[in-house]
């Protein structure tokens, strides 16, 4: 597991990574404008990059227990409701990041077969697709990650 867990890590810098570069276009864009040289498709750009980075950022998420949770209602019960709770939302986050890997993966072959481009730079939107499909298998095993944990009472 600690493979996945690298993996992982390694997945969101990336997507950090893709945030920076989006903010380098981003600047182009403004100081090319002040030039009269502005950085063609710099929205089309942003739009995939940032899509592409949000998804990166989910298993990180997962594997490292930062999801937005309610423990306001939950401090109160106990460890083992506690655990529980915890192995559910494992569960259902594995639920969802199979189904989600599924349809998107049929989403992207759609885009492919029609052809679908960006407007201004011709980029096949279905590339977009690729590091989302690889988030969302990474999902899956942090999902499985945490389900095991909280099933064998570890994390």
């Amino acid at each position: 597991m600690s493979l996945a867990r690298k993996a992982i890590d390694w997945w969101a810098l990336g997507g950090g990574l893709l945030l920076a570069a989006i903010v380098v276009i981003n600047v182009a864009n403004v100081l090319g404008g002040l030039f009269g040289k502005p950085f063609s498709g710099d929205f089309e750009l942003t739009q995939m990059l940032v899509a592409a980075a949000a998804f990166m950022f989910l298993p990180y998420c997962q594997l490292n227990r930062q999801n937005v949770t309610a423990d306001i209602f939950t401090t109160s019960l106990s460890k083992t409701a506690q655990k529980r709770l915890s192995a559910l939302g494992s569960a259902v986050a594995e639920v969802f990041a199979v189904l989600l890997l599924w349809r998107m993966f049929y989403g992207m072959l759609d885009q492919k077969a029609y052809n679908l481009a960006s407007t201004i730079l011709q980029i096949p939107i279905w590339w977009a697709y690729i590091p989302i499909l690889v988030s969302l298998a990474l999902l899956v095993v942090a999902s499985a990650i945490t389900l095991i944990e909280d099933l064998s009472g570890e994390s």
